[in-house]
């Protein structure tokens, strides 16, 4: 079973509310969870309704059966005089060279540093063990970066590999794709169902596959109920359907379909919604076809009209749980 769990997605489509809702999920009778945050966006502290996530581990909430989810937001900068310290025992000096602007300029500089400070972190937590040898955390989850990113943000190997062959900063990114390589670890991917995030999705898991990154699976967020059922759909959408629209109006005491009444003003917009739905039911199950052939167990999510609030993330929680082990 998988331990860190990397949650990526097109933007619009929601990773970070899946994110949550997976910590969650994940954080069930007594089991310990963190929720990892690494772009800076504090949209874990926003969903939790909770103060700004510092530079250290924090509890945010209680799951089921009275598991926990700790949260972290990782700062590049905080990272890198953490591994300073961990490998040069730099302590003051380290702290001196933040005030220079020294380690703002070299994240900068070599942005595949970046994500080995912020990557290794998580990975980090993954490996955590107490004084008794058991692991910390049963769990971690990472609220990554977009899909167009994530392929390269997690092959960190690839991306160090300008910046130092052998050495600490070498054999660190070793370390972190030992996790990121293995069983421990798995990539999901978050989209809609509509056409842009679900090309994004395939390509997203085609370049993951292809960099040897294991693929976990596929949430479809936000879906939405089909109103009308087929045989409905078919008959708002044949010949004849005016009359069948009128007759029902009429039954319904709004009166006969007579020129300009209420139900004949009625008819045409109620028509019109029948067959934008119709298209939009089309359009959705096309691109549920087009998920299904990647070939990755798919979990849904559906949308919350009234928007999501903590309230809702364990909802959405508990729709997770009910399909299976993620």
């Amino acid at each position: 079973m998988s331990r860190l769990h990397v949650v990526s997605g097109k933007g619009g489509t929601g990773k970070t509310t899946v994110a949550a809702a997976l910590a969650l999920a994940l954080a069930t009778e007594g089991r310990r969870t963190l929720l990892v945050e690494v772009e800076g966006r504090q949209g874990i502290a926003q969903l939790f309704e909770t103060e700004a996530l510092p530079y250290e581990e924090r509890k945010i909430a209680v799951g089921p059966g009275g598991g926990e989810v700790h949260a972290l937001a990782i700062d590049a900068e905080r990272a890198l005089l953490d591994y300073l310290q961990m490998f040069y025992k730099l302590g003051s000096a380290g702290r001196a060279l933040k005030k220079l602007g020294a380690i703002d300029f070299a994240t900068t500089i070599a942005p595949g540093l970046r994500d080995v400070l912020l990557t290794g972190k998580a990975c980090e937590a993954v490996r955590r063990k107490d004084k008794q040898g058991r692991f910390v955390y049963d769990a971690v989850v990472m609220d990554a970066p977009p899909t167009g990113r994530i392929t390269r943000f997690l092959n960190v190997n690839d991306e160090v590999a300008g910046l130092a062959k052998i050495g600490p900063i070498h054999n660190q990114a070793q370390a972190v794709m030992r996790v990121l390589k293995s069983p421990e670890t798995a990539v999901h991917l978050v989209t809609l169902l509509e056409e842009m995030p679900v090309q994004e999705t395939a390509d997203g898991v085609a370049e993951l596959r292809a960099a040897g990154l294991p693929v976990g699976g596929i949430v479809i967020n936000m879906t939405r109920p089909a109103l009308l059922d087929n045989g409905d759909l078919d008959l708002l959408t044949a010949r004849g359907a005016r009359a069948g629209v009128a007759k029902a109006l009429s039954q319904a005491g709004l009166g006969g379909a007579r020129r300009g009444g209420l139900a004949d003003r009625l008819i045409d917009p109620l028509l019109e919604q029948a067959r934008e739905h119709a298209e939009r039911v089309e359009l959705e199950r096309a691109e549920y076809a087009e998920l299904t052939a990647i070939g990755l167990p798919t979990y849904e999510l559906a949308l919350l009209p009234e928007g999501v609030d903590l309230a809702g993330l364990y909802q959405l929680a508990r729709d997770l749980r009910k399909q299976g082990p993620i």
